[in-house]
């Protein structure tokens, strides 16, 4: 009954260190790490006490081995031997090294540290692979390690890119690699060809746990190509060198799958992951994006095109001032930030007061001419331009002849102007969807100013392609969503199409008013007298009420 006993507790300590492909925290009895191929394993590093990593009783078929360790945001050092040498080691948070087996070698080590104050949680995995596999990293020539099977990324405010080293054929074990820069053959490495692929994490969700559990979707061959999406192929021709549209607090990791297509083999590269933005920044870090002033602009504007998705077709000068906003505004800040130095914040004003500007004089304009064909021209074109951004923001606009700057911006152009055309026969439809889709993406916009949200980037990818020469190497994949538009067109069914026009009607007032004696409006004061009346009424009412004395009926 003990022998049996002891069994089945073996049985369940075993159950529970593989459950989900991770291995349970903690050190063997030896003191070390201890790893098994294709297992996960959470730890904690602390800066005063390095880790020793493990791995016994490779199988003899496996020829290299990969051993990985990713973190959030906290650099983690991966090393050979315990002095660290630049060939040999790796620091960051999402790092692997390539070991190379030699004949008849069953067991390999790795050593861990972090000089972070903090404890930093991270999660490893070793690799096999067989002599037939391609090695990821194999033929590096730029990046400090010998073998380098590591995703460097960078990004800023426009753009993230990714750089990866090219790799080299597999050789078995105790064998010289083969060459890398002497034939172009099918013999050789040039035959291998690499998938970029793509995972976002949940949206609005910046915690540890989630990284690193969903980091485990983007270790493997299997699970990459079922999870994430896979956005470009790369022959060995083409520069290991890819670029991403910048997602501020949007959780992304990237991964490079390479295949030899003559053996139909692959591996893959270590994955890396960023939020395009800094965690321990003082201002306008990860947990708080978003300046002040851009919340209360795009507050602001958000609240109007509120009131316009609702409410645009019946306050047609507010409409207008809307569309004449977004007009000038838009056109301003592009120029100011190309040709000034100016700050963000003084850009952000200064648009705001040359929005003003044009949606004013567009008021005016309707006002003072009535052209009702111009008028439409600017709502059609801003609905154009919204139209072009979504065409852009599909896959479309990841099409390889849309690298080209000139022919995006005559495509996207012919797409603008072509809305306004289509509907110039049906001037109230236009103007009830323009007043739907504008406004309520102007809340949509406000909203990413607190929080991450990924319409915001149909406009903002175009904005950062006027503003970045470098912008147009960039992928823009980024799901989209529809809006809803059937207010509007119910509550104005049986209403004139468009309101008169505002100058001859005052026109035609004042002429009435001055023919017709009949009319009650006629006899009305003039302006002084009227204001100076409505000021003796304010001022009666701050008027203590004098005592009257006794009053008699009157007796008739």
């Amino acid at each position: 009954m003990g022998l049996l006993r002891l069994l089945v507790l073996a049985v369940l300590a075993s159950e529970r260190s593989t459950a989900g492909g991770a291995e349970t925290v903690g050190n063997s009895s030896q003191g070390f790490l201890e790893f098994s191929v294709g297992k996960f394993r959470y730890f904690e590093l602390n800066r005063l006490f390095p880790e020793e990593a493990i791995l016994r009783h490779i199988s003899s078929n496996v020829t290299f081995l990969i051993f990985q360790i990713h973190s959030q945001y906290r650099n983690t050092t991966l090393s050979f031997s315990q002095t660290l040498l630049p060939n040999t080691s790796g620091t960051g948070n999402d790092k692997g090294l390539v070991f190379i087996l030699r004949p008849e070698q069953s067991m390999c080590t790795w050593y861990l540290e972090t000089t972070d104050a903090e404890p930093v949680q991270n999660v490893a995995i070793p690799l096999s692979y067989s002599e037939r596999d391609p090695i990821p990293g194999g033929c590096n020539l730029e990046f400090d390690l010998d073998i380098d099977p590591n995703i460097y990324l960078e990004y800023n405010f426009f753009e993230t890119t990714i750089e990866f080293a090219p790799a080299n054929l597999g050789y078995a074990r105790g064998a010289d690699p083969p060459p890398c820069d002497v034939g172009t053959g099918r013999d050789f490495r040039w035959r291998l060809q690499y998938d970029v692929y793509q995972y976002f994490l949940p949206e609005n969700d910046l915690t540890e746990d989630v990284l690193l559990q969903h980091m485990q979707r983007m270790v493997q061959v299997p699970e990459v190509k079922a999870n994430a999406v896979k956005l470009v192929t790369l022959t060995a021709d083409d520069k290991t060198r890819v670029s991403f549209s910048s997602l501020r607090g949007q959780g992304v990791i990237y991964n490079v799958i390479v295949r030899d297509p003559f053996l139909n083999t692959s591996a893959a590269y270590v994955p890396a992951h960023t939020y395009a933005c800094s965690f321990e920044a003082v201002e306008g870090n990860c947990a708080s994006l978003g300046r002040v002033s851009t919340k209360v602009f795009f507050t602001l504007f958000a609240m109007l095109g509120l009131f316009i998705c609702f409410f645009g077709h019946r306050f047609w000068k507010t409409e207008l001032f809307f569309i004449g906003f977004i007009f000038m505004g838009f056109f301003f800040y592009i120029l100011v930030t190309r040709l000034t130095p100016v700050k963000y914040d003084v850009r952000l004003i200064l648009t705001a007061v040359a929005g003003t500007i044009g949606g004013i004089f567009l008021v005016a304009t309707w006002w003072r001419f009535g052209v009702l064909p111009l008028c439409m021209l600017c709502v059609g074109l801003v609905l154009g331009f919204l139209t072009a951004s979504v065409t852009f923001f599909t896959p479309l606009g990841n099409i390889k002849v849309f690298r080209d700057d000139g022919v995006f911006w005559v495509t996207f152009s012919c797409i603008a102007v072509l809305i306004p055309v289509v509907f110039m026969g049906c001037l109230r439809i236009l103007n009830i969807l323009s007043c739907g889709i504008i406004g309520s993406y102007a809340v949509v916009l406000a909203i990413d100013s607190y929080m991450y949200t990924s319409l915001s980037y149909i406009t903002l990818n175009v904005l950062r392609r006027a503003l970045h020469t470098d912008f147009h190497r960039a992928f823009t994949n980024v799901p989209f969503q529809n809006n809803e538009i059937t207010l509007q067109i119910r509550r104005e069914r049986g209403r004139p199409f468009f309101p008169p026009h505002p100058y001859k009607m005052w026109k035609q007032e004042r002429e009435r008013r001055v023919t017709n004696i009949l009319d009650p409006s006629y006899h009305i004061p003039p302006l002084r007298e009227r204001l100076y009346g409505r000021l003796t009424q304010i001022k009666e009412l701050f008027q203590e009420e004098q005592p009257a004395g006794e009053r008699t009926p009157l007796l008739l």
